[in-house]
Formats: C-alpha cells, sequence, structure tokens
C-alpha cells in the first residue's frame, strides 16, 4: 500500500496562529484540510482566507459548531474521498512543536500500520491543573487498555491509518467534543491497530483561547471513561493476563522487563510533586492492580519468596493471593519512600535516634568504608539524610544502565542527593585507583549484594538462603577485598511511620581468596545471615520480583542485546 498523507486542521476561533502551522504544512507537500468548527467573528471570516484549493487548502465548513471530534471525523471524509490513506491532526492554536513534523510524517511512514501520537513535554506555560487532569486521563486509559503503552491519549498532534481510524467512526460510538482524542485512540487499539508515541514539545501562548468547557465536557469525559471501563470488561477473556501461568522458565532479573518503570517514574514524580503522597497513593492504586494482573513473572516470584520464608518459620502453609496483594503494595509505597527522599522531604526526625547515632559514628570516620546493602528495603532513604550526617559521597554500584537512568531522572529533582552511579562491569585498575582515593578521603562504597552478574554463573556462589541454597555474587567481594576496607552490611527500613538505617559489621577487611584459604566464605556466609534476619522481621519490604533461588543453569541468561533496550 502507498503512503499518501493529508493534514487535517480544526479550528474553533482559533484563526492568531493558523498561517505558521499552514505554511509547515505546506512545507512538507501536504493536502491541507481546515475544518472551521462553526468559528464566530473575526475567526470566521479570517479562516477563509486560507480557501485555495489550487494551493491544496480547502476550508471545510462545519454548519454549526459540532466538536472538536466531529470536525475531525469531518476531515477523516474528506480525505477519504479524495483516497489519501493516511491523515495528520493538528491544533490550529500554536500549542504543538511544527519542527517535530518531520519525525512524526518519518515515523508514520516506516510505520505505516500504527498510530502515530505526540506525547507532549510540557513547558512552565501549562497551567497545573490541566496538567494534572491529564495524568488522571493517563491512569483510566491503561486501566481501559491493560497497557502502558498509550502514554497521552490527548494529544491532537498526531498520524492516523485513515481506513482504521474511519472503520472505527463507522462502527463504534466515538466522542464529538474534547472526549474523542481520548475514546478513538483506546478503540483503535483495542482492535489492533498499534500505538507508536513521538515525545514533542507542547507550549500555550499567551494569547491562546481554551475550547474546553469545564463543565459539560468534564461530563462527556467521565461518560466516556465509563464506556470504555465496560467495554475493557466485555472485552476481558482475551487479555492477556488471563493466560494460564506456567512457572518452569523463569528469567534471570536481568531479562524481566522493568515495564515502562522509567516513565512510570516520571509521572509518579510529577502527581507526587503537584498533589502530595496521598494522592499519589491513591492515583498509584490501578497501576498497581494492572501490574497485579498482568505480572505473571512477578506474582510467581512473590509467591516463591513467601513460600520459602514460611517453610523458614517452620509454617507448612501456602501464600495467599492477600500475601501477595501486601508485597505489591509495599512495593508502591517504598517507591513513594524513594521520591520523597530524592525530593529532600523526608527528614532527620523521621530516623530512629539510634540508628542516627550508629550512622554519624561511621560517617565521620576516616578511611570510608565498603557498604553492602540489598533489594531488602529502601537504600535512598540513606541518601536522603547522608550529606547533613557528614557522608560526603557515596559511589553506588549498579548492574544496569536501568539503574543509570533512574537516578538521572531523580537527580534532576535535587540535585543535592545525587550519588556517584558505576555499572559492575566498568570496574578496572583506574576505576580501583579512584575508589581507593575516594575511600581515603572518608567516602563510601555502595553495592548491592543480593544480584547475580548478568554475564550468567561467572563467580556465583551458591549460599543457604531462608533454607534452600541461593546464587549470590562474589564480585562486591572481590572488591572489598582489593579495596582492604572494613565491610558493612545496610538496610533501610520502614518501621511504621519511621525508618530505621541498620549497620551490621562484617568484617574489618576481606581476604583475597587464594588456595587452599577462601576469604570469601565467612563475610559472605554472615551477609546472607543478616539479610535473612532482616526478611524475617521485615517480610514484605523483599523488593527481587524474579526467582531468587534459581541456580544459573535453570535460568534463561539475557543477551547483550536485550541489556541495552530494556
Amino acid at each position: 500500500m502507498s503512503f499518501s498523507l493529508a493534514a487535517i486542521v480544526p479550528s474553533y476561533n482559533h484563526y492568531r496562529h493558523i498561517a505558521t502551522v499552514v505554511d509547515a504544512l505546506q512545507a512538507h507537500g501536504l493536502r491541507i484540510f481546515i475544518i472551521d468548527d462553526g468559528s464566530q467573528e473575526p475567526a470566521k471570516s479570517a479562516l477563509a482566507q486560507f480557501d485555495d484549493p489550487a494551493q491544496g487548502i480547502t476550508l471545510h465548513r462545519q454548519p454549526e459548531n459540532g466538536g472538536k471530534g466531529a470536525a475531525v471525523m469531518a476531515g477523516f471524509r474528506l480525505a477519504a474521498d479524495e483516497g489519501y490513506t493516511h491523515v495528520l491532526q493538528i491544533d490550529a492554536d500554536g500549542q504543538h512543536d511544527l519542527e517535530a513534523l518531520p519525525a512524526l510524517i518519518q515515523l508514520a511512514e516506516i510505520h505505516p500500520e500504527a498510530l502515530i501520537s505526540g506525547q507532549p513535554i510540557y513547558d512552565e506555560t501549562v497551567p497545573v491543573l490541566r496538567k494534572f487532569a491529564r495524568w488522571i486521563t493517563h491512569v483510566w486509559v491503561w486501566i481501559e487498555t491493560l497497557s502502558t503503552v498509550i502514554t497521552d491519549s490527548m494529544c491532537g498532534y498526531r498520524i492516523y491509518p485513515l481506513r482504521a481510524a474511519v472503520d472505527i467512526i463507522d462502527r463504534e460510538t466515538v466522542g464529538y467534543y474534547m472526549d474523542f482524542d481520548t475514546e478513538i485512540m483506546v478503540r483503535m487499539y483495542w482492535r489492533g491497530t498499534p500505538v507508536r508515541m513521538l515525545p514533542i514539545h507542547v507550549t500555550y501562548p499567551e494569547d491562546n483561547i481554551s475550547n474546553f468547557r469545564l463543565g459539560a465536557d468534564n461530563w462527556l469525559i467521565t461518560k466516556m471513561h465509563t464506556r470504555l471501563v465496560f467495554g475493557m470488561l466485555r472485552r476481558l477473556p482475551k487479555f492477556p493476563f488471563n493466560r494460564k501461568e506456567d512457572s518452569r522458565s523463569l528469567s534471570h532479573w536481568g531479562r524481566i522487563n522493568e515495564r515502562g518503570a522509567t516513565l512510570g517514574l516520571k509521572i509518579l514524580f510529577s502527581i507526587y510533586r503537584i498533589a502530595g503522597r496521598r494522592i499519589c497513593w491513591y492515583a498509584m492504586q490501578p497501576v498497581l492492580l494492572y501490574f497485579f494482573a498482568t505480572g505473571r513473572e512477578q506474582r510467581e516470584a512473590s509467591r516463591i519468596y513467601w513460600r520459602r520464608l514460611y517453610l523458614a518459620r517452620g509454617e507448612d502453609r501456602e501464600p495467599s493471593l492477600l500475601d501477595i496483594w501486601r508485597h505489591y503494595r509495599s512495593f508502591a509505597a517504598m517507591a513513594l519512600d524513594k521520591l520523597a527522599a530524592w525530593l529532600g522531604t523526608i527528614q532527620i526526625n523521621d530516623i530512629f535516634s539510634e540508628d542516627l547515632a550508629s550512622l554519624d559514628a561511621l560517617a565521620n570516620r576516616k578511611p570510608g568504608i565498603m557498604v553492602v546493602t540489598s533489594h531488602l528495603g529502601n537504600v535512598d532513604i540513606l541518601r536522603a539524610v547522608g550529606a547533613a550526617r557528614g557522608i560526603k559521597n557515596i559511589t553506588v554500584f549498579a548492574h544496569t544502565r536501568n539503574a543509570v537512568r533512574f537516578t538521572n531522572i531523580l537527580s534532576k529533582a535535587n540535585p543535592a542527593a545525587t550519588v556517584d552511579i558505576m555499572e559492575v562491569q566498568d570496574i578496572g585498575p583506574a576505576t580501583l585507583i579512584e575508589l581507593q582515593e575516594k575511600l581515603a578521603a572518608g567516602n563510601w562504597v555502595v553495592i548491592a549484594g543480593d544480584r547475580i552478574p548478568l554475564e550468567g554463573s561467572k563467580r556465583i556462589r551458591m549460599l543457604d538462603f531462608l533454607g534452600a541454597p541461593a546464587p549470590f555474587s562474589e564480585g562486591g567481594w572481590l572488591i572489598a577485598a582489593l579495596l582492604g576496607s572494613p565491610v558493612y552490611a545496610l538496610h533501610c527500613l520502614r518501621d511504621g511511620e519511621k525508618f530505621r538505617i541498620l549497620f551490621d559489621k562484617i568484617t574489618d577487611r576481606v581476604n583475597r581468596p587464594r588456595p587452599p584459604k577462601d576469604g570469601l566464605e565467612a563475610p559472605m556466609t554472615e551477609y546472607v545471615r543478616i539479610l535473612q534476619e532482616n526478611c524475617q522481621k521485615y517480610p514484605d519490604q523483599w523488593y527481587n520480583f524474579y526467582d531468587f533461588w534459581a541456580v544459573p543453569e535453570q535460568i534463561n541468561m539475557p543477551d547483550k542485546k536485550h541489556e541495552e533496550t530494556t
């Protein structure tokens, strides 16, 4: 099928910026349909001046104001009558970044079967309430599609495959006003049209006139989401989370997709900053329910963990769905604590005083220390209060580039809480020299001891954890041996309304393994003992959502390409 693109510019009383929009569209050789949705003077006369069929511009005037959706649908039919395969929808008020037009068109040419949509990046001109209201719609769309593929359903800057779009408006109910953009996108997604999002800049010109009717359009949007939720429920048997679970082939932790984590973190940041923790917690619940329903591997991993925990306690019982749901909710609460830590809202008085005394004693010593932590609890609590207690610098070793990305996002919110992030595979002689200099200056080096390396069974040691052998990496302990520094176990855990920062000294120095002596066995075993003890005390704060006890030979190990793209 050949690719041919026309542009639809709906307008109701917007005319001040439309000339710039038309010029940009003509520069790309596009056929243009301006849809005047019953504009009043002076907009009516101003729009009429653009009607020039010889130059590829047609003004179509609706008999009365029927809404943005009705105007766009009229444009669909005009473009279809002239044989176009795709249509570009763009607002007339100058909000959309015209420099993104080439990328939008190129994406549509590469993926002609897909709906290509802008994902707005707002500047400071966006009204705060409007931005918050959009996030509410995003959450509902994730529920309605049981997916986070559609990251913004309200942006009117998009390219439709025309046949699929016309088929929707011919066969299904689609809103005529501000409910149009979201509803047609969701319904096209339901019918199998792929959706691809392109980040674009959006501004609100000072002379911009909003056509949003606060009462009427909010009511129409509410009714639209009601229709879509019930439509989702009717389609529920076809959604993938109803497939039978099979735990026989669980993935290595590095192959389990982060499932929209970068985007999710940005969304949480926005809601948290605008509305605070309580509203953010409520907004998270539908998304959390979605991940609970669709996260087969994560649910099974949680079940395995609880089963091991109960057996270690001497309780012969099967974990319930309530146990697993409580585990998920704890993870969500930890995510909010992480945001609070990086935004600087966690204060000294949120930490138990006896834990602060231990922290102060370690913070003021030279040289610095090696800290082995885990995915039990939330180490970001340390970052929240560390600088105030005299910790000059924390260097954290991460296993994936995801950790680097997430930290970059968080650091923009609070540069004072920034830590150095270093990938494990980057360690070499120069890195060791740098780390020794950091330790000599009293700084800390932190690494998680409960993740095995991505390259498989290299430097793995099986140690008893919650009653069964589990793989632990020797990498961090080899680094500790080379640095010759004291090693402490650290766990930052929520305890009621406050936080515990628990330090346990493991050894003054890790001895390098030289046959027949094994210098790693004792410190690693002690670390696992401490980890197990804290798991027993704070069971729902364990956040390794993969089969922790699976031996490397039984795991699908990640390849390099996957690590680069997850």
